[in-house]
């Protein structure tokens, strides 16, 4: 039988809820709760979930996915049931989207649970990505954070809405074992997506020709390039050139970049202090290129929580994506001039 083919008596409430991406609990408390129970029930009250059943509740999963409360939700979910208990095509359940705060100077707005997910107090739309994530709607997920993007920014959208959610997927899948890798791993992928496509949400400078790029790189062994993307798209709003070499870079390659490039600045990050090598750093930091009596060096910035403050001493640290775009703008020269670190003596 496929995913879309439904059995004549109906679905028991665990093929429903796999097939939702909730639990059976969720579906039975909906019931009990808000009255979002099957027409008709088998004989000995077992629950037994027609195809307007279920596009009934397809649409109460839109609705909480979307960061309305459940009661809400399920009051709206109602409305689309005519008196003979059949359920409106899915497309013409309302949203109720709640709308998103009209600036990053407004408090976040909370409330409502979030997918199983341990969120704590964050913005509301991290909930909506949550509830999507849990449930592999991959489309919702793509919206919802090209719709963060376009109202909030970058740089808002991704210390405020992708980094709770992500570090929140995070935890639940080191305190559950083997699950929830692929919700991790699509909100990642959509989340990567997104910060590709800034360019076409944002208006942006125009790429400075007149200067160096900043290589952007993970340290060898350094899986986590995420951090590294946000920051790519946010330095091409300020029209700043970049290189992006992505995770894992070997130290020859990321030399043989430098030296080819020569970068105003050279980003390293390590999500882990197993990836964090002062000694790469100082590698970088000391490369130089030019004629003799103009020999230059990049400015190198360690990034990520890998790296401790203590064993850093003499290189520029950044705490988030904003502080790092500022930094490196200043370093570009906002005249044109470019700031590179001297030479060693």
């Amino acid at each position: 039988m496929s995913d879309e083919t439904l059995p004549v008596a109906g679905l028991t409430t665990g093929a429903l809820a796999r097939r939702l991406g909730v639990s059976p609990t969720t579906l039975r408390s909906w019931d009990r709760r808000y009255g979002l129970g099957p027409a008709v029930r088998a004989r000995g009250r077992h629950r037994r979930w027609s195809p307007e059943d279920v596009a009934m509740m397809e649409g109460m999963c839109r609705l909480t996915a979307a960061g309305a409360p459940p009661a809400e939700a399920a009051r709206v979910t109602r409305l689309g049931r005519d008196p003979a208990g059949r359920a409106e095509p899915a497309a013409a359940v309302p949203s109720d989207r709640p709308a998103p705060s009209s600036g990053a100077g407004e408090p976040p707005r909370r409330g409502g649970a979030g997918g199983g997910l341990p969120l704590g107090d964050v913005r509301q739309e991290c909930r909506g990505l949550a509830r999507a994530a849990v449930r592999l709607d991959s489309p919702e997920l793509e919206s919802r954070l090209l719709e963060a993007v376009g109202r909030y920014g970058l740089t808002v959208t991704w210390e405020e809405v992708m980094v709770p959610t992500l570090r929140a997927v995070g935890r639940k899948w080191e305190s559950s074992g083997d699950r929830y890798v692929e919700v991790e791993h699509l909100l990642s992928w959509q989340v990567s997506s997104t910060l590709r496509s800034s360019p076409l949400l944002l208006p942006r400078a125009a790429v400075r020709v007149d200067i160096p790029p900043v290589v952007l790189a993970c340290a060898p062994g350094e899986q986590h390039s995420l951090p590294l993307e946000a920051l790519n798209a946010a330095l091409g709003e300020r029209g700043v050139p970049t290189r992006m070499l992505g995770a894992a870079v070997p130290v020859d390659a990321l030399t043989a970049c430098v030296r080819r490039t020569g970068p105003t600045a050279v980003v390293l990050w390590s999500q882990a202090r197993s990836t964090a090598s002062v000694p790469l750093a100082r590698h970088v930091a000391a490369l130089e290129w030019g004629a003799p009596g103009a020999r230059r060096r990049p400015a190198v910035l360690p990034a990520g929580p890998g790296w401790e403050r203590r064993t850093c001493g003499g290189f520029p640290r950044c705490v988030g994506l904003r502080d790092a775009v500022e930094t490196l703008s200043r370093l570009c020269g906002d005249d044109g001039a470019v700031a590179h670190a001297p030479r060693a003596r």
